[in-house]
């Protein structure tokens, strides 16, 4: 394949692949992100709907509290009377309040007064609520009733969910001990739901038979969007779910947008892949086909005389002025090329090699040599032929001493005490290869340890902690601060952490903090510690706390901070390693790091968050 067929095809693959990638990004970013708003949206219509809903109790709660804090309520709890009732409890009353029940309730929990109407048109309304003479016995809000204290919430009855509220009996002027509870409730009727919906302006649908106790829902139809919210009743127990639908009409307008931007991508792409390939043809293809076949005539042929000639000023023809030149260079040196080899070259570079090796031998060789000379030097010959000579004399002597005996002797303690010296020298120079071996050894053990070993997992109480690394905190930094340990540390007792790893996290945290008083102008500073364990299902979770009073963060700083070769410090002290070592530190235990501040001039804190192994209580249940 020549070289227009591939720059085609390049060209061709470049664009079929961009086309792919464009939809690619319209399926996977840019429809997903309109979906995205089109969920957003609808979570926003719910959110609206619960504070409607909110609403519309805290409405039903404060008439309630204006009826509890009545003068004649609290004089009908003290001597209950029908007057009070035929005046006060009327349909014309439970129409102003859009109330269907309402209910005083005496300190046990009996009724005094119960009522229960359609509050639109009047009608007696058969409710269970009102139709008992007392409220139930495991009824939520006895303890409100005792504690004087209002509540609100939803509630299942035999005419479906009622929104109820209740307020204690006052003296009218908001204080005196409560005498009882006035208890409102008013039906969530299909027109009730109509209206939270207008409220928040969404399409809305209450659904009793989808009762949940779990969290807000999402589902998608190829029309709308819709979110289902569960709602609890005043016992805790799953009572209903509210559904808010939204029109996709945002991803339909996408989608039709999205079309035609790939249709007009797909057009430019296949117009301006055309006028690339003409392009191409004129400027490069052609002119470089001249090039290619002179250069082939060149290289199959002995004919060096031919010349290309192109004209113009570009780089292939440049380059094609450069040819003819080379191949000028090329006829008057090729009687010169004929017997010249690359072995000098190979012969060079064996010449490097063994000079290298020879620098490497030179140590070992020096030191092996003095250590060749010591011991060839030291008498051990004379040794052994003077103790065989002695051992002669004592024969001949029958053990006397004896003149050659005696000097004999001495010639041996003399070269014994010689010969010591040079073991000794040479032992000398042993310990010196034993140590410089025995530092590799230890360089690449440490190195494969680091590398392959884990973190070693101690029990350390945090207090203890905080004191051992202010052992290893320079005096400098030390008197500046004053650590302040908060009751929590020793509250959290002992926890299992990578100590050596925390312990050199909270040194840098500690210089930080001393240079950040520094920065801020004063001589002291205090560093505060404190501590939680924050427990989730699986797992449990440290969190250390330490904040100072000094110079502060920068709000644009926060993030920063933690990033390799970042410091707000001079450069000739500081390198902006620290925190990022700490943050990799961190995250290699599976934690994390970050940095709060108020601002400048206003301290700064910074948050580990360490996870802690599983308890054994845990991990043996």
């Amino acid at each position: 394949m020549n070289i227009r067929s591939k720059m085609i095809s390049l060209l061709a693959l470049l664009f079929a692949v961009l086309i792919l990638l464009e939809i690619a990004v319209q399926k996977q970013v840019l429809m997903p992100s309109f979906a995205e708003l089109e969920r957003e949206d609808a979570q926003t219509s719910m959110k609206r709907i619960s504070y409607a809903l909110d609403s519309t109790l805290e409405s039903l709660e404060s008439m309630a509290g204006d009826w509890g804090n009545w003068a004649d309520a609290y004089q009908f709890m003290q001597s209950p009377n029908a007057e009070f009732v035929n005046l006060n409890v009327t349909p014309a009353t439970m129409k102003q309040l859009k109330a269907n029940a309402l209910l005083i309730v005496d300190m046990n929990g009996g009724y005094l007064l119960s009522s229960a109407k359609i509050f639109d048109t009047g009608e007696p309304l058969d409710l269970d609520l009102a139709a008992r003479k007392a409220l139930p016995e495991d009824f939520p809000w006895r303890k409100n009733l005792l504690d004087g204290k209002p509540a609100r919430g939803l509630l299942r009855t035999n005419r479906g969910v009622m929104m109820i509220a209740a307020a204690p009996v006052l003296d009218g002027s908001g204080g005196g001990q409560p005498l009882g509870m006035v208890v409102m409730g008013r039906l969530l009727t299909p027109l009730q739901v109509q209206m939270i919906g207008a409220q928040a302006q969404a399409a809305l649908t209450l659904l009793l038979d989808r009762p949940s106790t779990g969290g807000e829902e999402i589902a998608e139809t190829d029309t709308s969007t819709q979110v289902f919210r569960p709602f609890t009743d005043i016992y805790g127990r799953p009572l209903m779910s509210f559904r808010v639908e939204v029109p996709r009409r945002i991803t339909a307008r996408g989608q039709g947008a999205v079309t035609y931007a790939s249709l007009y991508l797909i057009g430019a792409a296949i117009t301006v892949l055309l006028l690339l390939v003409v392009a191409l043809n004129r400027i490069v293809l052609k002119p470089l086909a001249r090039v290619t076949r002179h250069a082939v005539a060149m290289a199959t042929g002995t004919d060096l005389t031919g010349r290309l000639d192109l004209p113009g000023q570009d780089e292939i023809a440049r380059l094609a002025r450069e040819f003819d030149r080379m191949v000028e260079r090329v006829a008057d040196s090729r009687r010169q090329l004929v017997d010249q080899s690359f072995q000098a070259g190979f012969a060079e570079l064996a010449k490097g090699v063994l000079h290298n090796l020879g620098n490497a031998m030179t140590p070992l060789g020096v030191r092996l040599s003095k250590l060749g000379d010591r011991l060839r030097n030291a008498p051990a010959g004379d040794v052994d032929l003077a103790f065989a000579e002695l051992a002669k004399e004592n024969q001949a002597s029958l053990g006397r001493p004896t003149a050659r005996r005696a000097d004999l002797e001495e010639f041996l303690r003399l070269a014994c005490r010689e010969l010591a010296a040079s073991v000794k020298d040479a032992q000398s120079d042993v310990d010196v290869v034993q140590r410089q071996a025995a530092i590799v050894q230890t360089a690449l053990s440490e190195l494969m340890r680091s590398t392959q070993n884990e973190h070693v997992i101690e029990s350390v109480r945090l207090p203890d902690l905080v004191a051992q690394t202010l052992e290893i905190v320079p005096d400098i930094y030390r008197q500046r601060l004053i650590v302040d340990t908060d009751e929590s540390l020793r509250k959290v007792g002992a926890v299992q952490v990578a100590r050596t790893v925390l312990r050199l996290i909270l040194q840098n945290l500690i210089i930080n903090a001393a240079d950040a008083v520094r920065d801020a102008g004063r001589d002291k500073g205090v560093l505060h510690f404190a501590a939680e364990i924050i427990s989730y299902t699986d797992s449990d979770q440290l969190h250390l706390h330490c904040k100072d009073d000094g110079v502060g963060i920068a709000a644009d700083n926060l993030q920063r901070v933690f990033d390799k070769g970042f410091s707000t410090k001079s450069r000739e002290t500081n390198y902006g390693i620290g925190l990022h070592w700490c943050a990799n530190a961190i995250g290699a235990l599976g934690g994390r790091i970050w940095a709060a501040s108020d601002g400048p001039g206003l301290g700064a804190s910074m948050h580990l968050m360490l996870p802690l192994p599983v308890r054994e209580s845990l991990s043996n249940a």
